[in-house]
């Protein structure tokens, strides 16, 4: 017999048992006794701490104080936008602009002529190898000598 061969036998016999119900032992018994607990659970008396009564014993007030004194967190602004220079914004509106402008011919069901349709997809590729290209690989100039998290 080859190995091709009891390897195809001991298939046909998992398919073949797939339907049969499991041994009676294994259902008694579905899991490890170490994972049985018990049938009810022990109860657990848990007493607050003196400090806590007294916490709970003083007037609201005080929690409302101590909101005012922390303040609350206003973050700074955000800083503004790099300006871009044209040839990167032309890059992003050929992004942009030539699939809008085909989805708008697609739902105004516009007649396209076939130098429209490739203006638009060329415009498409142009834009987005512009931007790749003038993405560079290297950190920013300013990025200083560590690469690391600002804290």
């Amino acid at each position: 017999m080859t190995p091709q061969s009891d390897e195809d036998e001991v298939w046909r016999q998992i398919v073949a048992s797939f339907n049969d119900t499991a041994e009676r032992d294994s259902a008694e018994q579905p899991w490890p006794d170490s994972e049985n607990v018990p049938a009810e659970p022990t109860r657990r008396v848990v007493k607050p701490s003196e400090e806590l009564e007294e916490d709970l014993d003083e007037p609201e007030d005080k929690q409302d104080d101590d909101e005012d004194e922390e303040g609350h967190f206003v973050p700074p602004p955000p800083p503004p936008l790099p300006k871009l220079d044209l040839p990167a914004k032309l890059a992003w509106v050929a992004l942009f602009g030539g699939p809008a402008y085909l989805l708008v011919a697609a739902v105004a069901h516009w007649q396209m002529e076939g130098w429209a349709l490739f203006t638009a997809v060329a415009a498409f590729i142009g834009g987005f190898v512009a931007l790749v290209v003038r993405m560079g690989d290297g950190p920013p100039n300013d990025s200083g000598w560590d690469d690391g998290a600002v804290l």
